[in-house]
């Protein structure tokens, strides 16, 4: 696998450090060189720390780690972040979805009606309208 290539992450702290070790930095050479704290940065990696929320901290961490801007990474960086603290992104929220809770009963294996699901594929298939 290239350096380009960074594997599909599980997590926040797994994501994280793929992105590093794709740059050929070490722990310590990544926060020498961005003013990161080793400690903080290994604990988030590792899923010890959970990662903030704050965009501009999230925006921060995505630059040094060359995420470019709205690219997948950006987006999936972002997700993992709210994953590891249980919550829904911010650019989800903002679009009024009233369809979640059917959504998170048909994952719990509980019906959804006819409606909801024609909407909810619709929405899935269209996501920026």
């Amino acid at each position: 696998m290239d350096k380009s290539q960074t594997p599909v992450a599980q997590n926040f702290g797994d994501f994280f450090r793929s992105k590093r070790i794709a740059l050929g930095l070490t722990l310590r050479t990544f926060c020498e060189r961005f003013g990161y704290d080793p400690g903080n940065i290994s604990r988030l990696e590792r899923n010890i720390l959970p990662p903030t929320l704050d965009d501009e901290k999230l925006t921060g961490y995505a630059t040094a780690l060359q995420i470019k801007r709205d690219s997948e990474d950006w987006v999936l960086f972002h997700d993992l972040a709210y994953a590891a603290k249980s919550s829904i992104p911010k650019d989800i929220r903002k679009q009024n979805i009233d369809f979640l809770p059917a959504f998170f009963r048909t994952i719990r294996n509980k019906k959804m009606d006819k409606q909801k699901f024609q909407e909810l594929i619709v929405f899935l298939n269209n996501p920026r309208e």
